[in-house]
Order: structure tokens, then sequence, then C-alpha cells
């Protein structure tokens, strides 16, 4: 269910689901609106051009209206105004010019001494040119035969493309600047309504993080359709490994008691057998004894990292160090405390001080005068430093303590009683809650065994420091 949990609330890997969305309406965007752009940029061209080249088709016919064949002069007549002052402006942009295929020529008087190019085409043509001084001139041309005239002729007419070209660069500008700004509140609509959109998820991400934190027991299920069923689904399931896990425990402490008695039993049966029989016996009964207390302890602590809640360190391990408090007072050793009392940590408060109690029994066992506990805030967590002053332990012997299935009073300096269970069942909570165990040298001249735990649990343990034991 931890596992679970955790890959619930921990961040996927890669973009979240808001970030793919807006990417996706970003890349439609770009896609869509340069077409769309494109499209009404040659759909407006098109359509100015195609009403620029009619107000040329008019003055085509007005010029083609207005020549004249004087037979006996033998030349051409041709108003040169034709009711627009810019044709008798010298190179306005705006010309007309009448061309026979014999080079007899009628220009208008914008021309002056200019010619425009004679493609000399059949039929009615439109192009662009270059005009006088080389600016882009607009040019419909026909050819035509007058009455009288023997030869053909070419009419041209042609006018500046400036207002037209001007004209369509205006429009693409305010086109542009337009689907900008729409593409802009496209993006800003979508933005909105992606967070909206989402944000239940980030509701069901938030409570999620609040359970694995051991601030919330239940999801809440006030969402949309969908996830409110799936937050109901996910609580019957929590509900389902509370009720578990409250099961094994209690069967755990079931069969601690059910076996009690038969290892006492047997206890008394074995003090009744020669000295040979009767170490050889309390031996293996004191292993049973010891493997059965382990893996009960275990089975005891197996699953509260999931669902404990934070609570207060100093008081949940006030009683456990009140009363070897009184123990060290009872073996003539000082017991010194400096715990921080604002601390809360995320852990069992049964488990808490089964690992405090341990470490403290521990200490007291070996210490000569003087053991100290201290507490204190470090890297998201709390460090708990327990030092006593007694033989300690060489780095060889550290290493070896701290390898699985070790004993720890196996690696001490004498034969004093103990059986190891302790060091077991702190590493035990250590791998179950993300904490970390650390056996250095005492400023006390003894062993310093110092323990990280992580303030909630999504805070990995490699956010501690693996720092000998300090002095405070």
């Amino acid at each position: 269910m931890k596992q679970r949990l955790r890959a619930l609330a921990a961040r996927p890997a890669g973009w979240s689901l808001g970030s793919r969305l807006l990417a996706v309406a970003l890349a439609l965007v770009l896609l869509v609106m340069p077409l769309a752009g494109a499209g009404l940029a040659y759909n407006f061209r098109e359509s100015v051009t195609a009403a620029f080249d009619q107000r040329l088709a008019s003055l085509l016919q007005v010029v083609l209206a207005d020549i004249e064949y004087d037979p006996n002069a033998q030349r051409l007549i041709v108003s040169r105004s034709l009711g627009d002052s810019r044709f008798s402006q010298v190179f306005s942009g705006w010309y007309w010019q009448v061309t026979d295929t014999q080079g007899m020529t009628r220009v208008s008087r914008s021309l002056w001494d200019q010619r425009l190019p004679v493609s000399m085409a059949e039929g009615v043509g439109v192009r662009n040119i270059a005009g006088p001084r080389g600016e882009p001139l607009r040019v419909i041309e026909r050819d035509i035969r007058l009455p009288g005239h023997a030869r053909r002729l070419h009419v041209s007419v042609a006018a500046s493309r400036e207002q037209l070209d001007t004209e369509v660069a205006r429009f693409e500008w305010l086109l542009a600047l337009s689907l900008l700004t729409l593409a802009g509140l496209l993006l800003l609509g979508l933005a909105v309504q992606i967070r909206w959109g989402l944000a239940p998820l980030r509701r069901l991400h938030g409570n999620l993080k609040a359970i694995e934190a051991g601030e919330a027991e239940r999801l809440d299920t006030r969402l949309p359709g969908e996830l409110s069923e799936l937050a109901g689904a996910m609580n019957e399931v929590l509900e389902r490994d509370r009720r578990l896990i409250e099961r094994g425990r209690a069967a755990a402490g079931n069969m601690a008691h059910a076996l009690k008695t038969p290892v006492s039993v047997l206890q008394t049966v074995a003090d009744r057998l020669p000295e040979t029989q009767r170490r050889q016996v309390r031996d293996e009964v004191g292993r049973i004894d010891a493997a059965v207390r382990h893996h009960l302890a275990r089975a005891s602590a197996a699953g509260g990292a999931t669902l404990a809640g934070r609570v207060r360190l100093a008081e949940a391990i006030a009683p456990v160090v009140d009363g070897l408090s009184r123990l060290a007072s009872r073996r003539g050793i000082v017991l010194e405390r400096d715990i921080d009392a604002t601390l809360s940590v995320r852990m069992d408060p049964q488990d808490l001080q089964e690992l405090v109690g341990n470490l403290l029994d521990n200490a007291l066992r070996w210490a000569e005068d003087r053991v100290r506990l201290n507490v204190w805030a470090e890297a998201g967590g709390a460090r708990l430093c327990i030092e006593d002053d007694g033989p300690g332990m060489t780095a060889a012997q550290r290493e070896a303590a701290l390898a699985r299935g070790v004993r720890l009073d196996e690696r001490r300096s004498d034969s004093r009683s103990g059986s190891g269970l302790g060091l077991a069942i702190v590493e035990d909570l250590m791998t179950l809650y993300g904490g970390q165990l650390v056996l250095d040298d005492a400023s006390l001249g003894g062993l310093a065994v110092t323990v990280w735990l992580p303030g909630s649990a999504l805070v990995p343990a490699s956010a501690s420091h693996r720092t000998p034991a300090r002095e405070r």
C-alpha cells in the first residue's frame, strides 16, 4: 500500500497533464493561425488586385473609346487627360500608350519621353512591369483595329502598384496583429480551461500527499463523478489496509502471549536436566525465544509507516526515557537528555518507543557512568544521538555490526548479556520508515548510535547527512 500511495502521490516523469495539454494547444495554434493568415492574406490580395484590374479595364475602355484615326493627316488622335489629371502629370505613375506595328506611338503626357514595354500579345492581358523610374506598375493591354486604319493597334494603360501594395501590406499587418491577439486569447482561455478542468486532479493529488504525510486519513470524495468514484475506491482500499494492519498487529500480540507460556515451560524443564543437556537446551530455547520476538516485532511494525500520523517525538518517547532514567539511577549511571520538544516525525508512537528503548537499553548495558541522549532537527527530519562511555567498538566491529543478521552484543568488547534483538529491530524500523542508522565513536569515549528519522514520508532518506555523532 505504501508503494501504491507513493506511486500515486509522486510527480510522474515527463510533463504534467496541464503542460501537455497546453503544448498541444500551442502546437495547434502555431499550425492553424499561420495557415489561416496565409489564406486570408491571399484571398484579400487577389480580391484587391481584381478590383484594381477592373479599374484599369475601365480606363482601358475609356482610352479605346477616345482613339480616332484621321485619314487625311494619317495620324491617331487621343485625348491626353482622359478626365484624370494624373495622366497629365509627368511620371505620376498613371500612363497610357497606343502603338501600331510600324512604330507610330501616342502616349500620355505623364510618360514624357519614356515608353512602356509592349508585348504585342493578342487579346486582353494584365501583367506587372517596371515603370519609367523603376516603380512597380500594373498594366492592362489589348490589340484593336480601327476603321480606315490598316495596321493593328496595341493599347496599354498602366497604373502604379504603390497604393495596391500599401493596402495589401496594411491589411497583412493588421491581420497578423489580429491573429497574434486571437492566438494569445485562445491560449489564455485554454490555460484557464485546463487549470479549471484539472483542479479536481490537483485536489486529489494534494489529498494523496496529505495521507502520505500523515495529515489525513481519507480522500475527499467531493469531486466530479469519475474522480469521486476513484477516490471512494481508494478510501475503501485504505480502510481495508488499516483493518489488515490492526488485525496483523493483534495477531502478533496474541501469538507473543501464546508462545510465552510454552517457552517458559521449556526453560523450566531444561533446569531439571543434567548440566550438559541443560546448557544446550537453554541455548536453543533462548535462540527460539529471540527469533520469535524478533519476527513478532517486525510483524507488529510492518505497515505502520503506511498510515502512521505525525507525532511529537518528545511526548512519544517520554515514558520510555523516564523509565530507563530510573533504571539508570539504580545502576549508578547518569542519563543526560537534550530533546527538542517541538520536533515531530511521521512514525507510529509504539515503533518510536521501541526504537529509542532498544538503543537506550543497549547504551545503559555497556555504559560505565554516563549516557547522553540528544535529539535535534536536521535535513527535514529529526536526528537522535545516543552516546555512552563504555568500551565502544572498533571501525571493523561497527561495520560488522551493521551487517545484516549480526547481533550487536556479539561485537562488543566483553561478554555481557544481551539478546542482540534490539539492533535488528532498529534496522528493520529504519528500513520501514526510510531512516538511517550510523555507528561511530562517542565523545564520551564509548559508542555513539545516530539515527535520522524523516519528518514525513515525502522526505527521502538521501536528504539526510551521514554525519558522526555531534556533541550538543
